[in-house]
């Protein structure tokens, strides 16, 4: 895993968003993510880890603060022109299209690539890191695992080659094993260049693939550090780890 990079690709300024009402769940937000990183946002139920998720791709009604994507200022655009200019979002939940095929889901991935010839070739590539998807291609994606189902997603999402993937919850509901696989695919991301950023509740699993981590406190970043140095850290063992103080 690597080091943050000194100019991040993902820069959120003091970041605010909330619903309704005009109240803020996001309470001025700063995070960083550099090209092949991961890094993890943690925190208790209620905290504003994926409200920070959808404000980020302007999903949501009250927002404020800035966005930058490799330099660029994106705060305004909407999440379409987004994923075009290199930045998607993986949703909690399932969100394939299950009475399509394994195929006709990747494909949909590319929906805004006019070119075929790239669609093709994106296609092919998609199969070739996911090797099960190419096996049940044409298969309906309702009868697939909750983990053949995540890979879907990451296979479609990835038809645009997007430079930052975030994903919301991408362990929920899966058994450790495939838990255990999907993490080493978003590795495998980092490996290519990907930055990555997750909300993730499974904080030991989440932040021994990560390589930075954010934990987040009613809606502000109350810790940041290595990846190690949070899993190392009492504070979060107890919080979020179930684990008991050490004994003076």
């Amino acid at each position: 895993m690597s080091e943050q990079t000194s100019k991040p690709i993902l820069a959120i300024r003091d970041l605010k968003a909330g619903y309704g009402g005009g109240r803020m769940i996001v309470n001025g937000v700063d995070i960083n993510v550099g090209a092949g990183e991961i890094v993890c946002v943690i925190g208790q139920n209620g905290a504003g880890k994926s409200t920070l998720l959808k404000g980020i791709v302007n999903l949501i009604q009250l927002r404020q603060g800035t966005v930058q994507l490799d330099g660029k200022d994106v705060t305004d655009l909407p999440a379409q022109k987004l994923l075009l200019e290199g930045l998607a979002y993986i949703p909690q939940g399932r969100s394939i299209f299950p009475r399509l095929t394994v195929a006709e889901n990747i494909r949909m991935g590319g929906y805004l690539i006019k070119d075929r010839a790239v669609l093709k070739r994106r296609h092919e590539e998609m199969e070739a890191m996911f090797p099960a998807l190419a096996e049940l291609r044409g298969l309906q994606a309702s009868s697939l695992s909750g983990g053949q189902q995540r890979q879907l997603e990451l296979a479609r999402t990835l038809m645009m080659d997007p430079k930052v993937l975030m994903l919301d919850e991408p362990s929920i509901g899966l058994a450790p094993r495939i838990v255990d696989q999907v993490f080493t695919v978003l590795r495998d991301l980092a490996k290519l260049g990907k930055a990555v950023l997750m909300v993730e509740q499974n904080v030991r699993k989440a932040l021994a693939a990560a390589d930075r981590g954010y934990v987040l406190e009613l809606g502000k970043v109350r810790l940041e550090d290595r990846a190690q140095a949070l899993l190392d850290d009492e504070r979060v063992a107890q919080l979020y780890m179930g684990m008991r103080p050490t004994a003076a």
